[in-house]
């Protein structure tokens, strides 16, 4: 049986739920953006009237505003972006339970299961459409295709809010005259590479040698040319590889200095981790803590956990030990990352009690377990923002505007 792939693309997604959010950004050159007081000055994403001024994603606001004196921009509101991105997702999940995200605004959905219930895949992918933007507001573009290679291209062939059918019939048409760039897997420097040997097109692409290819890429060569032919079998990949590890970092709106302040950052950095570790029973067995200088220079140093936790506690006095290790009193650092891995399941956890334990250290850890707990539930109730460590509230190096996100 012949497959039926959609690829559904949000079109300028954070821009997009912005917009929903405050309406009056419709009306007026927008971007979401990173603090220039942070030091992360770029912008994000950008509406459709921003984009008739040439504004692009990854350019400096200094840049943009140059392009658009009277652009408005707007910081980014990553929990918001979340929770419209779980929105539409329930409504792909109604044709199908074949989902492969990729990243937070883009999807991929085998619907060939569902075209007796729904419709053949313009179908599908219409009233997929309809739906979002009637419970989102959003508009998203999707493509359908017979292999997820062709959906791709096909969502970006038109937008916003369009829909693209390449099929068996029409692909050399629609296909081959792209730029190889746009093929999925292509990077600036494969694309400048193909274009030195005079392949400029995905046409051109598709009828160059392999055994070539290959010679001059390896693998990948032979791939990218099956992928141009429209022989990409690859399925929708519905399971998803257990998490190997997890990591928070930030980085700072001034260099830090003083040890109390690296104190402040790490207890900050760890509640997300613990968080997520109890979200997902796990523990971890290895903590990792990485540090830039203002040279941006990385430094890294890990430690290996007596027993597995997922204590926010315990993780964060782990990480201020490798700070101490690593790292000279009074040298300035720009960013800050707490990581942990080795992970486990909480729920298969065993403890081998010991007589020679100093009972004070079972007694502190039941007491943070309980800790941890509370903290979870307010957080659950109320909005991850609803208590945090008090020093958060008085810093002056960024911590509480990342909260605010």
């Amino acid at each position: 049986m012949e497959r039926t792939i959609l690829h559904c693309d949000c079109n300028s997604f954070f821009a997009s739920v912005e917009t929903v959010l405050e309406p009056s950004y419709a009306h007026v050159p927008m971007a979401v953006c990173g603090s220039e007081e942070d030091r992360h000055g770029i912008v994000l994403a950008k509406n459709e009237l921003a984009k008739r001024y040439g504004i692009v994603t990854a350019e400096t606001v200094h840049s943009a505003k140059r392009k658009c004196p009277q652009l408005v921009t707007v910081p980014p509101h990553y929990n918001e972006y979340v929770r419209f991105s779980r929105m539409v997702s329930v409504i792909y999940a109604r044709y199908t339970d074949m989902i492969e995200p990729f990243g937070i605004d883009e999807s991929w959905l085998d619907v060939t299961a569902s075209r007796k219930l729904f419709g053949d895949g313009m179908a599908i992918a219409e009233r997929i459409r309809t739906e979002v933007k009637a419970t989102c507001g959003l508009t998203v573009s999707i493509g359908v295709s017979f292999n997820k290679i062709f959906a791709k291209l096909g969502s970006d062939y038109k937008k916003p809010d369009a829909i693209t059918e390449i099929s068996r019939d029409n692909f050399e048409q629609i296909v081959y005259p792209l730029p190889v760039g746009q093929m999925l897997f292509v990077g600036r420097k494969t694309e400048e590479m193909l274009r030195r040997m005079g392949v400029l097109t995905i046409g051109d692409l598709a009828r160059c040698d392999e055994e070539a290819l290959t010679r001059r890429f390896g693998k990948l060569g032979d791939m990218l040319v099956r992928y141009a032919r429209g022989e990409d079998n690859a399925p929708v990949q519905t399971a998803t590889e257990p998490a190997k590890s997890i990591s928070n970092g930030y980085t700072f709106s001034r260099n830090l200095t003083k040890a109390e302040e690296c104190r402040h950052a790490i207890d900050f950095l760890t509640e997300e981790i613990g968080a997520k570790l109890r979200m997902g029973h796990l523990t971890c067995s290895t903590v990792t803590l990485k540090v830039k200088d203002e040279l941006l220079k990385t430094y890294q140093k890990q430690h290996k956990l007596q027993r597995p936790t997922n204590s926010t506690r315990a993780i964060a006095e782990a990480a201020f030990s490798l700070y101490q290790l690593l790292w000279e009193p009074g040298r300035p650092i720009r960013m800050m990352t707490v990581g942990v891995s080795g992970l486990s399941s909480a729920d298969t956890l065993g403890e081998q009690m010991s007589f020679f334990e100093d009972p004070t250290l079972v007694e502190r850890r039941q007491r943070d377990g309980k800790r941890d707990v509370a903290v979870d539930s307010i957080r659950g109730r109320f909005g991850s923002d609803s208590i945090m460590p008090a020093a958060i509230l008085t810093n002056d190096f960024g911590l509480l505007n990342k909260k605010k996100k």
